[in-house]
């Protein structure tokens, strides 16, 4: 199942995309209602008859709006991204590869809806990166998860770009929240794909274009850390909630690392997408955040 968030008639609804017929059929409740409602929401959202709509008369907005905490999300977890920018890390390299999954947050008000403009302010930073992501959404409540159960956890996958600033994350400190938290930076969608519709979570082909041009093309078998290695180690003694997010990284071929060095500027367009989970389509969008 598909389920996709957009407002209709000024209120916030939930629906179920059929891709193949272009179509939208409205659900109760919001996408989030139906996350945290556990399987009983999910089984009554797939029951559910309500008007179909043609999909081009909806916009789609982000799948989900109500955040309990910042946006998870896992670093260095495609080896040959964290390759590609060894030595150019401005003296924060690691000495090694990392041995278990390195994590950090970004601010929920980085999300954007799928074809919303990115947040882009020259003053605020110099080096707007693109990260091509697939984003897992957890389902079930949970604390210490054992890897070997860990997406039975999972809700669904979705589309994102983690939009970085590459001079804000190393000006402080090389942590990375600063870096990755700007205001509405972060697409996320088109949909939230439930995890059943997934027939190989391995073999999900990740790719992100720039003005037309392909810069990273990779599979999510190509990950350091598979998604439930990732969930059973931030479970660790941390409780995971329904309706989180979490990002799983993202493969090589971003700007920094390019020689020469590609950042986005004014009028980009951005095409973020993930087989079987949809495409992204954003417009970097010269905006005052400062």
């Amino acid at each position: 199942m598909r389920l996709a968030s957009f407002t209709l008639d000024g209120v916030r609804r939930a629906g179920a995309v059929d891709e193949p017929e272009q179509t939208v059929t409205l659900l109760p409740g919001t996408v989030d209602d139906i996350v945290r409602g556990g399987a009983e929401a999910l089984d009554a959202a797939r029951a559910a008859r309500g008007a179909t709509l043609e999909l081009s008369r909806v916009r789609l907005e982000s799948p989900l709006h109500r955040f309990r905490r910042d946006i998870l999300c896992t670093g260095w977890n495609y080896l040959d991204h964290f390759e590609e920018s060894r030595g150019k890390r401005e003296g924060q390299d690691p000495a090694s590869l990392p041995e278990h999954p390195a994590f950090f947050t970004k601010g929920p008000d980085t999300v954007i809806g799928p074809y919303d403009a990115i947040a882009y302010d020259p003053g605020l930073s110099a080096q707007w990166d693109y990260e091509a992501e697939i984003a897992l959404v957890i389902g079930r409540d949970g604390r210490s998860i054992p890897e070997e159960k860990a997406l039975d956890h999972v809700f669904g996958y979705l589309v994102a770009n983690d939009v970085s600033q590459r001079d804000l994350q190393r000006a402080h400190g090389g942590q990375w929240l600063k870096g990755k938290s700007i205001d509405a930076t972060m697409p996320l969608g088109p949909w939230l794909t439930t995890a059943d519709e997934i027939d190989d979570v391995t073999a999900l082909r990740v790719q992100c274009e720039v003005n037309g041009r392909l810069l990273q093309n990779a599979t999510s078998g190509q990950m350091a850390f598979p998604f439930a290695r990732i969930i059973a180690e931030l479970s660790h003694g941390m409780t995971l909630r329904a309706g989180d997010v979490v990002l799983t990284g993202t493969p090589s071929g971003i700007g920094n690392a390019r020689e020469p060095q590609i950042f986005l500027e004014d009028g980009d367009l951005v095409v973020t997408r993930v087989s079987g989970l949809g495409e992204l389509r954003n417009t970097v969008t010269r905006t005052r955040l400062t």
